[in-house]
This record gives C-alpha cells, sequence and structure tokens, in this order.
C-alpha cells in the first residue's frame, strides 16, 4: 500500500472517531469512554476494598469471640462445696485423701496449725478443703476446733511466764503431744539427746472412759510430763520415757526414786573442779496427783570431797512451781522455796535460807493452788451439724429460706 492511500485512510479513521465522539457528546445521558473505564476501575477497587474490609473485621471478630471464649473457659469454676464448720490441723502433718480408702490418692499434706474448712464428716472422717483449695479425707482425731487452738495459743502463752522445773531428755524419739493422753494429735517429736524445760505434770486414765461413765479403781492410768520446747511452745510427754538431765554423780543417791525437779545452789572450787550445791526433789511414784513427796539439799564437801545431805524432808505432797531466789548480799547460796503438806494437810509455801552448810526455814504462809483451765481431755473435730428436714422437698427449703431472708 502507497503512504498517501495510508495517510488518506488514517484521517478517515480520526475523522469518523471524531464524528461518534460528537455524537455521544450531544446525548445527556452519555459518558466518554476514557471516562466510564475510570468509573468502573474505582468501583472495582470500591469492591476489592469492601471486601478486604470485610474479611479483616470478620478475622477481628473471630479472634476476639476465641478470645472471649477461653478467658470464659479459664475462668469457669467446678461448684465448690459449702464449709459447714472450720478446724485446724493438730498432728506434725496431715495427709488428704481423695476418698477413704488406705491407699487413696494424696491430694495435699497440711502442717500443724493450718486453717482448713470442714465440707463433710463420715463417721470419725473428715472431708477438708485447704486455703489452697485441695480437698481430701482425714481422720477427724487429728484435727482441732477453733475453740481448742484459742486454748493452745493460751497455754502457750501462759508457759512463757512459767519458771524451769530443769532440764528434761527422751530416751530415744519421743511424740510430744496437745493434751495429756495418748490419742491426743502429736505436733512435735523431741529427738534423743535434746532438751526441754519441765513445767507441769498430770496423771490421766490411759483410756479415757465415754462421756458420762465413772471411771473403774483399777484403771490403768499414765504420767504426763508437761514440757517447754526450745521454740518455746509447750507439750505433753510420758514422764517415764524422759529423765532429768542431773548429772549422774548427783542422780546416782535417788535411791531409787524418780528426781521430779532440781535447781543448782551456787559451786565451790575442790582441788581443781568446779563442784555445785543441789537442790532436788523426788517421787516414790509418779502416779500421784502431787508432784513430789520429798526433797534434799545436796552440798559438796571441801574437806571430805564427797557430796553430804545438807537437809531432808520426806512424806510430803509438794506441788510446782519450785523456786529459787537470787542470792542476797553476802550470802554462799540462795534462799528457795516449795509448797507442800505435811501431817496436818495444810498447804504452805515455805522458804529456806542457808547459815553456812546448814538450811533452816525462815518462813512459812498458807498457800492455794491456782485453779487449771478446763480442758479436753481429748481434742476432736467440730461436731456435724444436725441432718436437714428434707420432708418439703426442695422446693419447700426454698420458700423457708425466702422467709428467713425477707423476716431478718
Amino acid at each position: 500500500m502507497c503512504p498517501e492511500r495510508a495517510r488518506l485512510s488514517d484521517a478517515q479513521i480520526v475523522g469518523t472517531l471524531q464524528r461518534r465522539s460528537a455524537i455521544a457528546a450531544d446525548d445527556r445521558g452519555a459518558v466518554p469512554a476514557d471516562q466510564r473505564i475510570a468509573h468502573r476501575l474505582a468501583a472495582l477497587r470500591a469492591i476489592i476494598v469492601n471486601r478486604r474490609q470485610r474479611i479483616f473485621h470478620a478475622a477481628i471478630i473471630t479472634v476476639c469471640v476465641a478470645a472471649l471464649l477461653g478467658l470464659s473457659g479459664c475462668k469457669r469454676e467446678e461448684p465448690r462445696d459449702v464449709a459447714i464448720a472450720e478446724a485446724y490441723v493438730g498432728g506434725i502433718s496431715l495427709n488428704l485423701r481423695k476418698d477413704l480408702a488406705p491407699r487413696a490418692e494424696v491430694t495435699a499434706t497440711v502442717k500443724h496449725g493450718e486453717k482448713l474448712e470442714i465440707l463433710a464428716y463420715r463417721r470419725r472422717f473428715a472431708k477438708v478443703r485447704t486455703q489452697s483449695g485441695a480437698e481430701g479425707w482425714t481422720d477427724g482425731r487429728q484435727l482441732l476446733t477453733p475453740e481448742q487452738m484459742a486454748r493452745l495459743r493460751r497455754s502457750a502463752e501462759r508457759a512463757a511466764t512459767v519458771g524451769s522445773q530443769g532440764k528434761m531428755t527422751p530416751f530415744d524419739l519421743l511424740n510430744v503431744h496437745i493434751e495429756a493422753q495418748r490419742q491426743s494429735p502429736t505436733f512435735y517429736q523431741l529427738q534423743e539427746g535434746e532438751s526441754a524445760d519441765l513445767i507441769g505434770h498430770r496423771v490421766t486414765p490411759r483410756h479415757a472412759p465415754p462421756a458420762g461413765t465413772p471411771l473403774p479403781p483399777d484403771a490403768p492410768m499414765d504420767s504426763w510430763s508437761l514440757v517447754r520446747l526450745k521454740d518455746g511452745r509447750p507439750g505433753w510427754v510420758l514422764s517415764r520415757m524422759m529423765m532429768m538431765a542431773i548429772p549422774d554423780e548427783v542422780g546416782q543417791y535417788a535411791e531409787g526414786h524418780h528426781i521430779t525437779a532440781y535447781f543448782p545452789l551456787g559451786s565451790v572450787e575442790d582441788q581443781g573442779q568446779t563442784r555445785q550445791h543441789w537442790l532436788w526433789t523426788t517421787i516414790q511414784s509418779r502416779i500421784n496427783p502431787y508432784h513430789f513427796d520429798s526433797f534434799r539439799v545436796f552440798v559438796w564437801s571441801t574437806r571430805r570431797h564427797r557430796y553430804e545431805t545438807a537437809y531432808i524432808e520426806r512424806n510430803l505432797k509438794g506441788y510446782y512451781p519450785i523456786e529459787v531466789h537470787p542470792m542476797l548480799e553476802g550470802a554462799t547460796m540462795p534462799r528457795f522455796s516449795l509448797i507442800f503438806s505435811a501431817r496436818d494437810g495444810v498447804l504452805y509455801r515455805r522458804t529456806y535460807e542457808f547459815q553456812g552448810y546448814h538450811v533452816r526455814q525462815i518462813e512459812k504462809t498458807a498457800w492455794q493452788l491456782p485453779r487449771e483451765e478446763e480442758e479436753d481431755s481429748t481434742p476432736a473435730a467440730p461436731a456435724p451439724p444436725p441432718p436437714k428436714d428434707s420432708s418439703g422437698g426442695l422446693l419447700a427449703r426454698v420458700k423457708d429460706k425466702l422467709k428467713d431472708l425477707f423476716n431478718r
């Protein structure tokens, strides 16, 4: 094709396009082609953007719903049993078990003095809940009521003010009980060689009779010693399992009796050694309501190089506390006081002093023993609440509860 004809053809094509454009422009509803394309592209872009936004919003909503469901699932808890009483751990430690079977799974281990919630009772067992929420079954005899725990704290406060009657050590590993009963919870164990202060004594039946039943005259009895541990807590131990920590060279003169208290009364130098003077009390049988039946003062003789009896009294009924008073100025040994009744049966507090190596009574006053706080012989878990009357059914109980609430 020649160039002139090609140019003509191009001119004809351009003219044709211009005429068509002019005709379209005359129409009021017509839109130029390039504007229609732009409008379609904008509309398509808007559709795409809207779809992306909807997808993004849906994704955000899905994540939020999942998070809320997850949080609600974390906060969802099983319904908790309502506590019917409170108790405290009496023993050194207790294992809480999932069921009452002896080999049931241990759900938690609690220590002496921890607070528990009582959830249910089954015979002598109690279902409890710890402060951390763990639940399990344990022996109800190893639990203390709030009243018993309060009494235990008061006993510790009183024990801190009582003077020691001498040091005691166990023959072997020995349980320290909360009460003077074998069935009482054990909250501590004295190790062999570990010492504790003797501060009291009590005799109790080995097997406590049922409430309201008189004690048989031939019932076996146990002698208990109240000791104060190194941390200040008081507890009861079997007296026959302990010995007084007085030196053997002195204890050998007990003549088969039990030493119940001892005190050093000063010292003397003899042949390069320091020798102590001693005051001690003894008893023939521990199964007695009183604490000693004789006392003796031993002094070391520098002339004969041995212990000699400076003073002795027998056939007494003596009671704690025995006191040794501060030494007076110029005295060689301190004064001491004991509480006992002799033949007249009247209780006196008698004070003695030394004159040289001789002991004489200088004071005698009537005395009355302080009244001990009444204590239960055996600690027990809180009594279960009375059974609820279910004769009216659930609806009747709800109505009664509403009446109680509105009548307050």
